[in-house]
């Protein structure tokens, strides 16, 4: 009697050519996917900020009627009081490299810009348009 060749457990190599094909294939859809996601919660954080830069000049008007100006960005965040008083804590929050600027005109318009430094779009707050994307 002869002994029986018994084939052992494992994979083949095709079996395991397929299983990292199909996983390179995976890894190719979801990476930019994943990388997309994070620009847009990067532009969602600029967002905030240009929108809370709009809350903060009607508050600003509103608690000062007789000002003719609404102030430059740069006097509606960065110092925790300020932040607290504003709501403009999203502001503070971005990181360096981010641009914020801000021009206020002496009949109350103002335009400020907001740019996070990871992000891709560019958001534009003024009183009468809203929000526009650049």
């Amino acid at each position: 009697m002869t002994p029986r060749l018994s084939r052992q457990g494992g994979f083949t190599l095709l079996e395991l050519l397929i299983t990292i094909l199909v996983i390179g294939l995976l890894a190719a859809i979801l990476v930019p996917n994943l990388l997309g996601a994070q620009k847009r919660a990067n532009d969602t954080q600029a967002t905030v900020c240009a929108s809370a830069l709009g809350r903060a000049a009607a508050i600003y008007r509103v608690d000062h009627p007789d000002s003719a100006a609404t102030p430059a960005a740069a006097q509606l965040y960065g110092e925790a009081e300020v932040d607290e008083f504003y709501g403009t804590q999203a502001c503070t929050a971005l990181p360096e490299g981010s641009v914020i600027t801000g021009d206020a005109t002496s009949d109350g318009n103002y335009r400020f810009t907001v740019k996070h430094a990871l992000g891709i779009n560019t958001f534009i707050m003024t009183p009468v348009g809203g929000q526009t994307v650049r």
